[in-house]
């Protein structure tokens, strides 16, 4: 099927290959092993997951460096054993202790300890790991008996179900030998990544490439299935697409293919469209909102403006169908806290006309009541897209909505430095426990710089209280109970409105096995990933 270029796609797509060209990397499928092209759409400054904890870094490297534990659809607790085998929590909060793999070694052949774990732990994770600084707050020490445990000692009593929630985000184990004595954030291994994973990293092209190998001693036997993966880096995501039809690539995650293009792409012999392996990595469409401007502190107006809101249109239009409606901070597909006898926003423009009206804002003789400053976030075409229907969703309201458009920098720096916006567009995600990435979004006293964080001057002692006490409660049952009426609190008083979750798709050659078989599959390490001739 013969397929458009645009002019500046054809010549940065034949620059590209023609890098890739002289070292023999065109996608094949060549039975056991090969290699496997997948399109990537950033250039993470910093590599090392242990530090920066986010999809756009695990998506190059977890297949180096490795957690103490991955998702799982099967296991218990769904979850995987990596470099830990096993792991306990005691009874009253303070200790969590782990044993961990046997005959396992770092890519320079030095062997993989509870001291590099210990390190990882106090040295990286709790003082400069975006997620883990929540996770581990109150760390104390990690104690290594023997080579094959770590005990990892709190000062107060920390949720055993939290760290279990939390080991495939935020305990990926770096080298001490290589990081001992050095300044860690600048250290070179951030970016020429030593591991334990089934793929040694090979090189970077900038602008061009990721290459990573086969470790052929890799502690799992008969892993990884591929020889090499390569990271084609394709910014404009009509690329990924062109690629894949022309057989350039196998793969491209993340919904790296326009969603407005898939029905077509999915036609395509030898293309399969794969949405499993998203399961816990949600994504949330919310609309963060500044408590700061008079008329956003009345709950009214926060009740109009998510009875402005056509959820299910919203789904329907702006993701096609590949997402569903949000009830609140917890997203469906979390099984373990998801709490559903919350309040609800049907879409009904006369209830939110009359709020407004209520709370003393009426039109005045141009229909409106009065203005707000509106940035939608850059990083997806969904939320940029959102923010064009929220803007019209407003109107019908008598809401002027001035849209504000921002790269990534600097819409980071209004919303959560400056606080220069009254709504915002967020996609925040859920990690699997709401103590993770989720309670900040409301928790009050955060400090100012904090990105996906409450930077809106929102305060609620009531929920403060709750957050709080789950932070601290051992038992399962009661912080679930806990979290439910955490759940119930946000929907009242609505401090943000949550609208929609989704997950993200894959787009593969039908060559391509074992796509999307765990709940990170995207940001796992592909061990058992393969091609068929």
């Amino acid at each position: 099927m013969p397929v458009l270029l645009s002019r500046r796609l054809l010549l940065q797509s034949s620059a590209a290959f023609a890098t890739l060209a002289t070292l023999g990397f065109r996608a094949q499928a060549q039975g056991t092993g090969g290699r496997l092209i997948v399109a990537a759409d950033s250039e993470p400054k910093n590599l090392n997951p242990a530090i920066v904890a986010s999809n756009g870094v695990f998506f190059i490297a977890s297949k180096v460096i490795e957690p103490l534990a991955e998702a799982s659809f099967t296991g218990e607790d769904r979850l995987e054993p990596r470099l830990a085998t096993g792991w306990k929590g005691s009874a009253d909060g303070l200790s969590a202790t782990f044993t961990l793999r046997e005959g396992v070694k770092w890519h320079d052949g030095k062997p993989f300890t509870s001291a590099d774990v210990a390190f990882s732990a106090m040295n990286i994770w709790k003082p400069l790991q975006n997620l883990g600084r929540i996770v581990f707050a109150n760390l104390s020490n990690v104690e290594t008996p023997d080579e094959k445990t770590a005990i990892f000692r709190f000062s107060k009593p920390t949720p055993f179900q939290l760290i279990r929630n939390a080991l495939p985000v935020v305990t990926s184990v770096v080298p001490k030998h290589l990081y001992e004595g050095t300044d860690i954030a600048a250290n070179p291994a951030n970016n020429t990544l030593v591991g334990t994973g089934p793929f040694k990293f090979a090189e970077y092209k900038p602008g061009e490439y990721y290459r990573l190998e086969r470790n052929a001693d890799y502690w799992s036997e008969d892993q990884p299935k591929l020889d090499e993966i390569v990271y084609r880096v394709l910014p404009d995501r009509a690329g990924a697409g062109t690629a894949l039809e022309a057989e350039e690539i196998h793969l491209a995650a993340f919904s790296a293919v326009p969603l407005t293009d898939l029905a077509r792409i999915g036609k395509e012999p030898g293309i399969q469209i794969i949405s499993a392996g998203y399961e816990a990595l949600t994504y949330q469409l919310v609309v963060e909102i500044n408590h700061r401007r008079k008329e956003l502190a009345d709950l009214r107006v926060r009740q109009a403006i998510a009875h402005a809101i056509d959820k299910d249109f919203v789904v329907r239009t702006i993701f096609l169908g590949f997402a569903e409606p949000s009830t609140g901070p917890v997203p469906h597909n979390s099984t373990e806290f998801y709490f559903s006898d919350v309040p609800d926003y049907e879409f009904d423009v006369d209830k939110a006309n009359a709020l407004l009206d209520e709370a003393g804002y009426t039109r005045g003789s141009n229909g409106t009541r009065f203005s707000l400053k509106l940035l939608a976030a850059p990083y997806f075409n969904e939320t940029r897209q959102f923010g064009d229907y929220l803007r019209q969703a407003l109107a019908a309201i008598g809401i002027d909505a001035e849209l504000a458009n921002n790269d990534s920098a600097a819409h980071q720096k209004a919303v959560y430095t400056d606080h220069a916006f009254d709504l915002a567009v967020a996609p925040p995600v859920f990690r699997g426990d709401p103590a993770i990435s989720t309670t900040i979004l409301v928790q009050s006293g955060i400090p100012a710089g904090v990105p996906f964080s409450n930077q809106g001057g929102y305060a609620n002692p009531e929920l403060d209280a709750i957050i709080a006490k789950a932070s601290e409660t051992v038992d399962g049952k009661a912080r679930i109970g806990l979290y439910n009426d955490f759940q119930r609190l946000v929907a009242e008083d609505l401090p943000l409105i949550n609208v929609a979750e989704w997950g993200f798709i894959t787009v593969a050659r039908d060559t391509v096995l074992n796509v999307g078989d765990n709940p990170r599959w995207a940001v796992s390490n592909w061990a058992d990933t393969a091609l068929k001739g």
